[in-house]
């Protein structure tokens, strides 16, 4: 009896039909194994992975396959997205025992949940053999088999240890991050390390905070060589906007076609700084077209942003967006088909399988002559019509909490950079505007759906679908997430109620996630228990949870003045500060709040009659200094704390600047503001 049916995660309902008898995540599962007395198997995934499909049409499909698992074994299917508890404590055993971790994952575990045998995919032959082996050892070896499993969950505990070394995280210990990184970047090819390329949007986040502190320009060359390699490669998607996971080589030219959510947001927040600090024009069309793309393709009326785009279409990868010359022929006719070759690399010999190619591009578009612009404009425009006319990557439609916070934080810092450089006179003004109405609607009707549908008796739930919220309890992440968005769309909108809500996450987490030495746990002190539980303070594909929290933290001290959120974001810091040092590439958003601490935050609050078009509130962000409030409206509006006993200043609008809760004098003109935040 296959239960996956009612499930609300689309990962889950992939695998209702398997002929496997599918338990999901939950207490009767694993009193039946107790029941059987077999071992459980535990196998998680998400949606959009594509050897995780794979190993579901080698092995889970297989009738003989499901036979061996239904006779021998309890099977567990858990999506990783929606229960990232789970995925934290089996992806740490896995990492132990193999050396390295992915997904799919799986993993032979004892009744009480404890794992003793892991592994990744397994081609079908394998896998067989696998399930064979195990049930054998169970039956024949048991005592073997449940020391193993105690080894392992020692080995795992240490590793989720909290409560150990501490350190300020100063200048010198952010400034060795960047040297760090620095000495880890790949001169050639932009981003860090070897295949597979990831996006290292965190790290480039702290290197442009990095460069405005120090004036560094290493930090920033960094920042804009790596930002123009990916959004030239195949990584990002030349037709639509939104970048992939990750590239399969070193040169960002062929992706793993999935789109994630997450990814999405955290790359937007970097090229939006990006154009904010330089004006790069290849920076703000990357931007726009992100920003396009999370509110086109992603966000789901009515809900929020879901989780990501298939890597593959119809079980086959990159079908949706490969390219011969001949296709683009076919489309474009014979010298328009040629012309695109030439820009988008696409060749003969292809860059991709089967001689098909990845659109990448080969010449700058940004800063070329207008003729030029418009006409590759307009052959977008005709290949991407011709690409909606193919299949389509099935849509992962669950809203996770943490995710659509980073979405929400990333569209509120673009709506702020656009209002600064955005023109009537602009070639795409009318493009631009659109695209700000259509992200802006859809990050208040995503704020919204979490506040109203995610909050559920003043606590967080980790996700939703088709308008109703899932079971599983938020994790440290997402009260973060979610936080730290609240505070820039009070920001943004000036209104109270954001950073109240605010506040209760963050009361939340304090009370119910605090760990020994003032680190924070991942779980809930009232959460379901696991073998372990989670605490691990390195950002990697998302901000850790800590780190997360610590952002909010620092910004709604910033925002309301209550110095106890500051203090409690300092000490959990100090947690992370050791790793810092040593691992900078893995404790990018950490570093980015940490660049925010040292810089103040700054506080600046800008009392004016027109909030939008104030020539002072433009120039607060222009020249707001790393992780820096504004907030700007009529004085003391209720609910805004930074706006109280701020009066306008001889009848004209006011700027009042605080750094480390030490406020200089009311200003009323652009260049003494500029003075001030110099």
């Amino acid at each position: 009896m296959n239960r996956l049916a009612g499930a609300t995660s689309p990962y889950l309902l992939q695998h209702a039909d398997n002929p496997v008898d599918w338990w999901p995540w939950c207490d009767e599962a694993f009193a039946e194994a107790k029941r059987r007395d077999v071992p459980v198997l535990i196998s998680v995934g998400y949606a959009a992975c594509h050897w995780c499909h794979v190993m579901a049409h080698e092995s889970f499909e297989n009738e003989q396959v499901g036979a061996l698992m239904n006779d021998d074994f309890v099977s567990i299917k858990v999506d990783r997205e929606e229960r990232p508890d789970v995925d934290a404590v089996y992806m740490t055993a896995t990492q132990a025992m193999t050396g390295h971790g992915g997904w799919p994952m799986t993993v032979f575990a004892t009744p009480d949940g404890t794992p003793f045998f892991c592994g990744t995919y397994f081609p079908r032959a394998n896998f067989v053999r696998l399930l064979q082996s195990v049930a054998t050892a169970w039956r024949d070896q048991r005592e073997e088999v449940l020391r193993q499993g105690a080894a392992v969950v020692e080995a795992i505990g240490g590793a989720q240890a909290v409560g150990g070394p501490t350190a300020p995280l100063d200048a010198p210990l952010l400034d060795a991050a960047a040297a760090n990184l620095a000495g880890e970047y790949d001169t050639t090819n932009g981003g860090f390390g070897g295949a597979p390329k990831f996006p290292p949007h965190m790290n480039l986040l702290f290197l442009l905070r990095h460069h405005q502190r120090t004036g560094d320009p290493r930090s920033l060359e960094i920042v804009r060589h790596t930002a123009e390699a990916m959004a030239r490669g195949g990584i990002y998607d030349q037709l639509a906007g939104g970048f992939a996971r990750y590239s399969v080589d070193a040169h960002w030219t062929v992706p793993h076609f999935e789109k994630m959510l997450y990814d999405n947001a955290l790359l937007l927040r970097v090229y939006t700084q990006l154009w904010r600090l330089t004006g790069d024009p290849l920076a703000r069309r990357v931007a726009r077209d992100t920003a396009r793309f999370l509110a086109d393709e992603l966000h789901r009326p009515g809900e929020g942003f879901a989780s990501a785009l298939d890597a593959d279409t119809e079980g086959v990868e990159g079908l949706t967006y490969a390219w011969t010359p001949a296709q683009l022929i076919e489309v474009l006719g014979e010298e328009g088909g040629r012309w695109a070759a030439d820009l988008f690399t696409v060749t003969a010999e292809g860059t991709f399988e089967h001689g098909t190619s990845v659109l990448r591009l080969a010449r700058d578009v940004d800063d070329v002559a207008p003729e030029i612009r418009a006409r590759w404009q307009q052959v977008v425009g005709r290949l991407l019509t011709a690409r909606d006319n193919r299949p389509q990557p099935a849509r992962d439609d669950k809203v996770v909490a943490a995710w659509n916070g980073l979405a929400i934080t990333a569209i509120v810092e673009f709506q702020q950079v656009v209002a600064l450089y955005a023109s009537p006179e602009d070639d795409d003004a009318n493009l631009m505007e659109g695209v700000v109405i259509v992200a802006d609607g859809a990050m208040r009707d995503t704020a919204e759906h979490l506040a109203t549908v995610h909050l559920v008796d003043g606590r967080l739930r980790r996700v939703s679908r088709g308008g109703a919220v899932g079971a599983p309890a938020g994790v440290l992440e997402d009260y973060g997430c979610v936080a730290e968005a609240f505070c820039a769309l009070h920001q943004l909108t000036g209104e109270g109620r954001w950073l109240t809500l605010a506040g209760g996450l963050l009361d939340t987490a304090l009370e119910h996630f605090a760990a020994p030495g003032g680190a924070f746990y991942d779980t809930a002190d009232d959460a379901e228990r696991l073998v372990t539980r989670p605490a691990d303070p390195t950002d990697n594909a998302t901000p850790s949870g800590r780190s997360a929290l610590i952002a909010g933290l620092v910004a709604y001290t910033a925002l309301t003045g209550e110095t106890r959120y500051r203090e409690a974001a300092e000490v959990a810091l100090g947690t992370v500060a050791p790793i810092v040092g040593q691992h900078a590439r893995f404790t990018g958003y950490a570093a980015t709040v940490g660049e925010a601490l040292l810089s103040g935050p700054y506080e600046i609050a800008v009392a004016t009659d027109d909030p939008t078009g104030d020539p002072l509130v433009a120039a607060a962000h222009r020249h707001a200094p790393p992780g820096a409030v504004v907030v700007a409206g009529r004085p003391d509006q209720p609910g805004v704390p930074l706006l109280a006993d701020r009066p306008l200043v001889d009848g004209r609008s006011a700027a009042y600047v605080c750094r480390g809760f030490v406020c200089q004098r009311p200003v009323t003109s652009v260049e003494e503001l500029i003075a001030e935040l110099g």
